[in-house]
């Protein structure tokens, strides 16, 4: 899959061009997550393209494989801004290759606000990043919510160690008390995965909560389904469900169950979902999945701040400080005053036994 357009045009070009610059993990730890996004994003692009592109101007999507390290996210940001003058940019995955972009000299020098859609919310200077998906914690509390009302309350809990996951499980703790919900057991993603797994699997949990990335997750599912074969595992959206089946295995992803921030891909219920699988269809070869939809809905959701801000409604510049709500076809977007966090839904998708998701 091409995934990368260079920008090599004269400034009379240029100007007919929306130029949509993102450093994205292509190969790195969440290169499958990356891989998948970008084809969403590109995919919404091309079909808008194809109609003439936004007031006359084709969107070029400029995508650098930052390999999910913060100091490359940075060094490639800075390019997109110098090199191939970005009118938009995207950020990357996760909060410390964000932070990087932010804090990199040539973004802070710039006029640019961060449309940051694949990391949880943190503090920034307000109104120069806006963040598209729910944070951690939201969707934690959500996975928890489901789990309470089934009178599911001991929980145990995977832990893979970086600064954001430890506020995660924090606030997991704190989520626990006030439900009246309690901690079978906390272990780490580490070397000796198969230990800690029949460990956790002989502490009386009802439900297991991963709080880590796909690989780290898709190594304790494989270890912890040779002693628990039926004990529900949870986790969060920002776990690729197809490289969790394809390491762990498809049998060790039944009876698990994942937080989305987008509704099911594979329906046609609204106007977002069925667009998603028709340009899917005829742009690309990739099958569709909830990351691809994600990645179509941000893009969708970035053109119709690009047409806000060409009649003279606001774009990137004001929308975190607004609440302006966007409707994208099913989903509405919307900043609100306390975060610049655009989008608040969850929903809870199984892995039936077919491997199939049910919502």
């Amino acid at each position: 899959m091409s995934v990368c357009v260079t920008l090599l045009a004269t400034s009379a070009t240029a100007s007919a061009q929306i130029v949509v610059g993102h450093a994205i993990d292509l190969s790195g730890p969440n290169g499958s997550i990356g891989r998948d996004y970008v084809a969403g994003i590109t995919t919404y692009f091309d079909s808008i393209n194809v109609k003439g592109g936004i007031n006359g101007k084709k969107i070029v999507y400029t995508v650098r494989d930052d390999r999910g390290v913060a100091a490359d996210s940075a060094r490639l940001a800075t390019s997109l801004i110098q090199q191939d003058r970005v009118g938009y940019l995207l950020g990357a995955i996760g909060p410390e290759s964000t932070q990087a972009i932010l804090a990199a000299p040539a973004f802070a020098e710039s006029r640019h606000v961060l449309f940051a859609p694949l990391t949880d919310a943190f503090a920034a200077p307000r109104g120069r990043v806006i963040f598209w998906r729910p944070s951690m914690e939201h969707e934690c509390q959500f996975i928890l919510a489901y789990f309470d009302k089934l009178g599911l309350k001991k929980v145990g809990i995977v832990l893979q160690d970086t600064a954001q996951n430890q506020k995660t499980y924090k606030m997991v703790g704190d989520e626990l008390r006030k439900r009246g919900m309690s901690l079978a057991g906390t272990v780490r993603v580490s070397p000796n995965m198969d230990a800690d797994a029949r460990q956790l699997s002989a502490s009386g949990a009802k439900v297991v909560l991963m709080i880590a990335d796909t690989i780290g997750a898709s190594q304790f599912l494989k270890a912890f389904r040779k002693h628990d074969a039926s004990t529900f595992v949870a986790g969060t959206s920002l776990i690729n469900l197809a490289t969790l089946s394809e390491i762990a295995g498809a049998r060790a992803t039944e009876w698990t169950v994942f937080s989305q921030v987008v509704p099911n891909p594979g329906s046609t219920a609204s106007v977002l979902q069925s667009e998603h699988i028709d340009m899917m269809k005829k742009f690309r070869d990739e099958p569709v999945s909830s990351i691809t939809l994600e990645g179509f809905a941000v893009a969708k959701t970035l053109v119709k701040v690009i047409q806000m801000e060409a009649a003279g409604k606001g774009g990137l510049q004001t929308i975190a400080a607004s609440r302006t709500p966007i409707d994208i076809g099913g989903m509405t977007i919307q900043s609100s005053d306390r975060k610049s966090t655009m989008s608040e839904f969850v929903d809870i998708a199984l892995f039936k036994r077919d491997g199939r998701l049910m919502y």
